[in-house]
């Protein structure tokens, strides 16, 4: 074997043992999150959109819904009622929700959501949960959609409003 072969060979072997290494770490990652997730949301009370569908229908009305996902989905499709501040994955987003939470009292209840995509993989839901809690509040209901608004709210019947 010639020197140029075996450098090449070290070059795909090193190449090969990069991406595994690479794909280890993205999986130890996504594994980390999952779990981060799950202490997250350790204290919240998850609602089902059965259990919101009905909630609306209520005659002394419902807890502030507000959505913390992408402005095209709240303008497509969303929860009557509820109110959008921008995405909880961004810095503008949270701010937005800290403001408007600022004068509600601490132990009032809301409700928060996002829809965008599966449940544990959505950036919105727990940053946006992780302001509320760090600000005192002490009733944030998360409204647990597990693949998407789409599946899991407006495919099911559920009432919708547009903007």
């Amino acid at each position: 074997m010639t020197r140029k072969m075996r450098l090449g060979l070290m070059v795909v072997a090193a190449l090969a043992i990069g991406v595994t290494a690479s794909s280890f770490h993205w999986i130890v990652a996504a594994k980390s999150q999952t779990a981060n997730a799950n202490q997250v949301f350790a204290s919240a009370t998850l609602l089902q959109p059965n259990q919101v569908a009905k909630m609306l229908t209520n005659e002394k009305g419902t807890p502030p819904i507000l959505q913390v996902g992408f402005d095209f989905l709240y303008n497509s499709a969303h929860i009557p009622g509820a109110i959008y501040l921008g995405p909880g994955r961004t810095a503008a987003g949270r701010e937005a929700l800290a403001k408007w939470a600022q004068d509600v009292p601490r132990d009032k209840t809301l409700l928060i959501y996002c829809g965008c995509c599966p449940w544990d993989k959505c950036p919105n839901i727990r940053p946006a949960y992780l302001t509320l809690h760090k600000m005192g509040f002490t009733h944030v209901e998360v409204i647990h959609i597990s693949q998407d608004f789409a599946k899991d709210w407006v495919e099911k019947g559920y009432p919708i409003e547009k903007r």
